[in-house]
């Protein structure tokens, strides 16, 4: 029996890399969609929503070409003081940012979704991130590298953002934006079991 397709709904390039580390063979269907904060939204249930849109829209997408392939949606947001930090929008917009999240803590939401036939299931992760704290100079330097103007919070803590970051509390890979802990468990709940580097069926057995 061949294994499950595997369609990430998105082009980011740290969670293609993400699914290849694990050995996941993939193809990319980045998903178009509003992610505008809806009124007296609160964080982790806005980043599941987003991640489960996107995962529905792929699989509506693919639905014709694979009724049984495993779409893969996924969010990450950066949230300080309860507000949510998306991608700078210049320079400036990165420079506040990171100015905001030097010398103290920030929480990252990666939220993960999976659909599969009629089935959507999904869940969040939760990481506390303390940054050290640094000059304005420094900030300006870092915005230089241009690693901070596609990522949420202005950072990405596998690249330079490495050394500006002290501590963390839970999953890495969330971090970098894709929870793979939660995406194998997630997998089981469709009936796919997550073998090492294999995707086997285990609800066609």
């Amino acid at each position: 029996m061949m294994p499950p397709r595997a369609v990430l709904a998105s082009s980011s390039p740290r969670r293609r890399e993400l699914l290849t580390l694990i050995g996941i063979p993939h193809t990319v269907s980045p998903a178009d969609i509003d992610e505008t904060i809806l009124p007296g939204e609160a964080p982790a249930p806005h980043a599941e929503r987003l991640a489960r849109e996107k995962a529905a829209l792929v699989a509506e997408r693919v639905a014709g070409e694979d009724g049984e392939a495993l779409v893969i949606g996924a969010d990450t947001i950066v949230v300080v003081d309860g507000d949510i930090l998306g991608k700078p929008r210049d320079e400036a917009s990165a420079a506040a940012m990171l100015r905001r999240l030097a010398g103290r803590s920030h929480t990252v939401f990666t939220a993960v979704a999976v659909a599969r036939g009629d089935r959507l299931v999904s869940g969040v992760e939760a990481v506390d991130v303390t940054f050290r704290a640094m000059a304005d100079e420094e900030i300006a330097a870092y915005i230089a590298t241009g690693e901070p103007m596609d990522k949420a919070g202005a950072y990405g803590i596998q690249g330079y953002g490495a050394t500006i970051v002290e501590r963390i509390v839970g999953d890495y890979f969330a971090v970098m934006g894709l929870a793979l802990g939660r995406l194998v468990r997630l997998l089981g709940d469709v009936g796919v079991e997550y073998r090492f580097g294999e995707l086997h069926d285990i609800q066609h057995r």
